[in-house]
């Protein structure tokens, strides 16, 4: 790459580069090699690179403008109170590595999404167009959502949830932060799953809330740790996700689902229920259990389920359910941040769930997560024994492997990408010192099984790389 730096000046700004394959010949380099290369003189501002056109040389950028002096925000965002003992910055880094798009040729074991193959694009399309011609499509909802749409979610948390009881959210993550906020208030502990998905914990911080963290096995939550838990920090609600956990994949056992409501019921606490993947369960899962909120007559669980991991990442389409007094405060909360859902969004999400294509479309992405699945596990076994994982999960989209005794987490992430894979490092699923170093390894937003093995045949370089050997 240097010397590619250097030869830029033999170009004009804006002049157009060799082609890649010519690098590749000149320089006697692997084509992963130069798209890395272009990238990084793409991020250091000296080429650009335009689709289908190549890359050329950037023009030279113009006279930074002069900026005021902004180092007094530092004061006042700081200046909480002394009554606020959690602080309250945000940082959003362990959300950002699965949503930040790695470099061009990078292979994508970090993402949190569906491959674009494997979204029901054409039927979402079919289904917004549908929707856009509906009478009132346009027009403003029902705060709580269309009665339509809770109907169809009540009926797949089942139990006795009604549709009187179900708020229509924006997407996930965004149900989460109505309901810590409904039932927390900032400086007071959460009890959350150790590991745990890292966009709860920001959640959790940014509101001022304090997260405590509750090992997890393989049969989920230990029910023990949790009544500890509550008894010594009076905390009043457990997030938890008790069908494929992310990131370990576990599934809570049928003993422990009474045992952990019966907890929560005797501390005079809330369980959330972050049901996220139900919808991508792979194809040899077997029967599924139903959801927590499904055995909960006394109000104990807000349910939070979603559309957007089994369509798309922009189908931010979800649910939150209650019983009793506290929907009226999630109702409130959702009314002041948000308003409501866009209409148009969620008569397409009728449209789609309701079309023919929605049950083809969750069988495909069944048996192709099991595929893909089986090709990561097969591969790490065959290349990688000592990234084999201990428990391989019959639902969700990733695997998490225990890296061995030593392992830097860090440095095999940094040279995983220089290897050309991106992967998750381990640590910010972890509310506190975690008890080993771990990655996160997903399938699903790749293109096909063979780019699953590519991945893992680089990620052995990386393994090398940072471990030596």
């Amino acid at each position: 790459m240097a010397v590619l730096r250097r030869e830029l000046d033999r170009y004009s700004p804006g002049g157009k580069l060799p082609s890649s394959r010519a690098l590749v010949d000149r320089f006697r380099v692997s084509p992963v090699t130069v798209s890395r290369a272009l990238a990084q003189l793409a991020a250091e501002g000296l080429v650009v690179t335009r689709p289908g056109a190549g890359a050329f040389r950037a023009r030279p950028r113009p006279s930074a403008v002069p900026v005021g002096d902004t180092s007094w925000q530092e004061v006042a965002l700081s200046a909480d109170g002394a009554a606020d003992l959690v602080p309250r910055s945000v940082d959003a880094s362990g959300v950002l590595v699965s949503l930040a798009a790695p470099p061009p040729g990078v292979v994508e074991f970090n993402g949190g999404y569906l491959h674009p193959s494997l979204q029901p694009e054409r039927a979402m399309s079919a289904a917004l167009a549908r929707a856009g011609r509906r009478p009132g499509a346009w027009g403003r909802p029902p705060m709580e959502g269309l009665p339509e749409l809770r109907e169809w979610f009540a009926r797949g948390i089942g139990g006795a949830v009604t549709a009187a009881e179900v708020l229509i959210t924006a997407g996930g993550q965004s149900a989460l932060a109505t309901a810590l906020r409904a039932l927390a208030p900032p400086g007071a502990p959460v009890l959350v799953e150790s590991p745990t998905y890292p966009g709860m914990l920001a959640i959790a911080r940014a509101a001022g809330l304090r997260p405590v963290p509750v090992p997890v096995d393989a049969d989920g939550v230990r029910p023990a740790l949790l009544a500890d838990a509550f008894r010594a920090t009076g905390a009043r609600v457990f997030v938890c996700q008790p069908l494929f956990q992310n990131p370990t994949g576990a599934v809570l056992a049928p003993e422990r689902r009474g045992e952990v409501l019966r907890i929560a019921r005797a501390a005079g606490a809330f369980v959330v229920e972050d049901d996220f993947v139900r919808r991508l369960v792979h194809e040899d899962a077997g029967p599924l259990p139903a959801p927590l909120a499904a055995d909960d007559p006394d109000g104990v669980v807000v349910h939070v389920c979603s559309l957007t991991k089994a369509t798309s990442p922009s189908f931010r389409v979800s649910a939150l359910a209650a019983h009793g007094p506290v929907l009226e405060r999630l109702r409130a909360i959702q009314v002041v941040d948000t308003f409501f859902v866009p209409r148009p969004l969620q008569e397409a999400a009728l449209e789609l769930v309701g079309s023919p294509a929605w049950p083809r479309h969750l069988r495909a992405v069944s048996a192709e997560l099991r595929a893909r699945r089986d090709a990561m596990t097969s591969a790490l076994r065959l290349r990688l024994p000592e990234l084999s994982p201990a428990h391989v999960p019959s639902g969700g989209y990733h695997l998490w492997p225990r890296l061995p005794e030593g392992a830097d987490e860090s440095a095999l992430t940094a040279a995983a990408l220089r290897a050309g894979v991106a992967i998750t490092p381990g640590r910010p699923y972890f509310s506190a010192e975690p008890p080993a170093a771990h990655v996160r390894l997903s399938f699903a937003a790749v293109a096909n099984t063979g780019e699953i093995a590519e991945g893992v045949r680089r990620l052995g370089t990386a393994c090398r790389e940072a471990w030596g050997g």
